[in-house]
């Protein structure tokens, strides 16, 4: 068993600028306390008791939620914990057990108050241990719900690159293949009789309809129809491989009045390969578009990424456009929308002047909101998620509406407490909307919630400038 001694209150960080003769007399007023290993010291709505000083040791807080235990504190020898002065907290709102033999030296609740009138040094110890308690506690939550936020992002990030980055390894292997029949096909070419006016025409028009971005989508019927034309119009012609290259030329949306105008240019006994060659230059330059656009997938969700976490900026507050970060977010989170058949409407006013603020934290409550909404609507398999921006006045306010169950009226009072879950273990820390509202309180902000069901609304309010 520790001796606690004058020394060795000293020795402690907390309390060595403590005058001897307010430390003696907090000794004095204090009782030691022996307490097994694993036993309980109190459950979630007992008294805070204290403060406690764990001499040898240590006490191991903990919750109980959907019937798991779910540890998030250690105190170790040395430290202080329980009741402290001007402290707001009455109810225990976890429990706590000894971890090893536990040796307490507990000072009675029922004299803090002695202590705050006639011991000040004392007194302003014990507070500047609270402030760091909850300046430590608060930067652990916030980390460890940025932490959450990344984690139910991270499977639909690894789904939404991978779709990309399998196409561009599956194109260009394929490529690479087709650019192997290119010597065959330059033979065959090299031995058209074509003069130069001809060429200039022929790719003239080639790159004149690869050039137009605004190709009509066809439907499997309308498709269907024009390939069966188009190979027809190459059987009449005597092109070889018409049926087989007919596809190629759907791809860009060649009808027969396309083909009867590089015909002209092309002499008769030329046409098979000319337009097998012209086939050839379709598939590379589809296969081409094709990681193109996958590069850009790839590299539009790095920057959607960047710019959600604001990894390359201060965490000092700035102007932005409110809509880039919710846009953002929705990206990130775009595997699980339509994983949850969920329809995103988007109901923006544009003319809001840019927003300042912690960009990344503001991020932050989008994620939490969003990804709250569409866990209210998995149980249905589909639902509407609707977000509508506004200004009222020298305020903007974020509203995320989705019409899932809604929030039972015995619970819809405690959302915003710490720890506080419906949620399964392994799927909400309890913290998501306590930080929310912190990150809006910090904006000078408020955060509201409405729900019947088939309506939750959350309603986000805070200063254009702020």
């Amino acid at each position: 068993m520790q001796t606690v001694s004058l020394s060795w209150l000293k020795s402690l960080d907390a309390l060595n600028n403590v005058p001897d003769e307010q430390l003696q007399w907090f000794m004095d007023n204090s009782v030691d306390r022996l307490i097994p290993d694993g036993e309980h010291l109190f459950e979630a709505g007992d008294p805070i008791t204290g403060p406690h000083l764990v001499v040898a040791g240590g006490i191991q807080f903990y919750m109980m939620q959907n019937g798991v235990r779910r540890e998030f504190v250690i105190f170790h020898a040395g430290e202080i914990t329980g009741y402290l002065p001007y402290s707001r907290g009455k109810i225990a709102i976890g429990a706590a057990s000894a971890v090893g033999e536990l040796q307490l030296m507990s000072f009675p609740t029922e004299k803090v108050q002695e202590m705050i009138k006639n011991h000040f040094e004392l007194t302003q110890a014990l507070v500047h241990v609270m402030s760091n308690r909850v300046k430590n506690f608060t930067a652990q939550q916030q980390q460890n719900e940025k932490m959450m936020a990344l984690g139910k992002l991270s499977a639909g990030l690894a789904h939404e690159l991978n779709n990309p980055a399998s196409a561009i390894v599956r194109d260009s292997d394929s490529l690479k293949k087709h650019l192997r029949l290119e010597p065959k096909m330059f033979k065959e070419m090299a031995m058209i009789n074509i003069d130069e006016e001809q060429v200039n025409v022929l790719v003239n028009r080639l790159f004149s309809l690869l050039a137009e971005t605004d190709r009509t989508k066809l439907t499997l019927k309308q498709r269907t129809a024009l390939e069966d034309e188009i190979a027809d119009w190459f059987e009449e012609r005597g092109i070889e491989n018409g049926y087989a290259i007919a596809e190629s030329f759907v791809d860009f949306n060649f009808s027969t009045a396309d083909l009867d105008a590089f015909s002209e240019s092309i002499p008769e006994e030329s046409a098979s390969p000319v337009f097998n060659w012209l086939s050839n230059l379709l598939v590379t330059e589809r296969m081409v578009e094709d990681i193109q656009q996958s590069s850009k997938r790839i590299a539009d969700l790095v920057s959607s990424i960047k710019t959600f976490t604001h990894m390359d900026r201060a965490q000092v507050k700035e102007f932005a456009d409110i809509h880039i970060g919710i846009s953002n977010t929705l990206t990130m989170l775009g595997y699980k929308i339509r994983k949850g058949n969920i329809n995103v409407v988007e109901a923006y006013d544009k003319t809001l002047p840019p927003v300042k603020g912690l960009i990344g934290e503001l991020n932050q409550v989008w994620t939490n909101l969003i990804d709250n909404a569409l866990d209210a609507m998995e149980p249905n398999k589909k639902g509407t998620l609707t977000i509508k921006t506004e200004k009222d006045g020298q305020f903007v306010q974020v509203t995320i509406i989705d019409d899932g169950p809604g929030i039972p009226e015995d619970t819809i009072h405690s959302i915003f407490d710490p720890f506080f879950t419906t949620k399964p273990m392994g799927k909400g820390t309890g913290m998501g909307l306590e930080v929310v509202q912190r990150i809006i309180s910090q904006h000078n902000g408020t955060v509201r919630v409405k729900s019947v069901p088939g309506c939750t609304e959350f309603i986000v309010c805070f200063p254009l400038d702020n």
